[in-house]
C-alpha cells in the first residue's frame, strides 16, 4: 500500500501548465516558427518536467520512505526507488 501523497496537487497542477506548453510548442512547429524559439521551448518544458519529477522525488521521501521505514518494507522500497531514478536518470 502506498502512502497519500502530500503533492499530490502541486503535481497535477504542474502537469496540467506542462501540458499546455507542450500544445503550444506543437502549434509553433505547425506554424513553422523559428528552430531556436523551438529549442528554447524544448528547454523549458524539460525543466518543467524536471521539476515536477522533483516534487515526486522529495514528496516520496517524505511519505513512503517514512512509511515503509515504519512498516519494516524499507529495503523493497528503496530497491524501487534506485530502479526507478536508474530509468529517469
Amino acid at each position: 500500500m502506498h502512502a497519500q501523497h502530500k503533492k499530490r496537487k502541486e503535481v497535477s497542477d504542474r502537469l496540467a501548465r506542462i501540458e499546455g506548453h507542450v500544445r503550444g510548442l506543437k502549434k509553433m512547429v505547425e506554424e513553422d516558427k523559428a528552430c531556436p524559439e523551438i529549442l528554447l521551448q524544448f528547454i523549458a518544458i524539460r525543466a518543467a518536467l524536471n521539476k515536477a519529477a522533483r516534487i515526486v522525488l522529495e514528496d516520496h521521501v517524505e511519505t513512503c520512505l517514512k512509511q515503509a521505514a515504519t512498516s519494516g518494507e524499507t529495503e523493497q522500497t528503496l530497491q524501487e526507488l534506485k530502479d526507478a531514478l536508474a530509468k529517469l536518470i
